[in-house]
């Protein structure tokens, strides 16, 4: 990343990320490695990546050039906190919560669509294209808990269907880049998929990566990804 990222504003951001990776803060340390793990990538899919200067402005994270082309990336990542006892049971009903872990994927992907918005508002004044990075280490979101993580089923048509609903109300956002490093994926019900989504599983035992990744591109976006620009996001997958 250093040889790659020249800049002043680059080296500047790196060595503050590289310092975030010994953090005491189990979401400082995920945040910093999320967003060095997707720089990363970029460079190998032969995307040139400038980190952004942090300020009190809302600004993505990353400025990425490809064949002439300039996009946003802005890198989230999901932790939770070591205190949730239970996920937040916003816009579900007590007995649908409880007892299953099909629901225990249904309130993480709330909790996706809640980020998402979050997120829109901070990127609402691009005019290039714009990619949200969601990374998400433990799908219980509970944070850096010493116990094993719990294992959560996640519907990844419900995902990315619901994704692809608020994409489409909020057309600043050219795509959503979803990692998901534990979830299990729910066996599928239909064969239909959507024309806007890729998505990628993975063996359980391959830990050096995520277990799925998603890519969901918004179908009224004010700016789309051009063809380069999405053969590079989808390299990533």
């Amino acid at each position: 990343l250093h040889r790659h990222c020249t800049d002043q504003s680059s080296h500047l951001r790196l060595n503050r990320l590289v310092r975030r990776l010994t953090h005491y803060d189990y979401g400082v340390r995920e945040s910093a490695l999320a967003e060095l793990e997707l720089a990363t990538q970029l460079i190998r899919t032969g995307v040139h990546v400038t980190f952004l200067p942090e300020s009190q402005a809302r600004t993505a994270d990353l400025e990425c050039r490809v064949g002439g082309e300039r996009f946003f990336v802005e890198v989230t990542t999901m932790v939770g906190s070591a205190e949730r006892q239970r996920l937040p049971l916003r816009g579900l009903h007590l007995d649908e919560a409880i007892g299953q872990e099909e629901d225990r994927g249904v309130i993480l992907i709330h909790r996706v669509l809640a980020r998402i918005r979050q997120k829109t508002k901070q990127l609402a004044d691009y005019c290039d294209p714009v990619i949200l990075g969601i990374s998400i280490p433990r799908a219980d979101l509970r944070g850096d808990r010493a116990t094993r993580p719990e294992e959560i089923w996640l519907d990844l048509k419900m995902l990315a269907g619901t994704v692809t609903v608020l994409l489409t109300k909020v057309s600043t956002l050219s795509a959503v880049l979803i990692s998901l490093w534990d979830v299990e994926p729910l066996p599928s019900k239909a064969a239909t998929r959507l024309a806007n989504v890729e998505v990628v599983e993975r063996p359980q035992h391959q830990k050096a990566q995520p277990r799925v990744r998603l890519l969901i591109q918004n179908p009224l976006a004010l700016a789309a990804l051009s063809e380069l620009q999405r053969d590079s996001i989808g390299q990533i997958l």
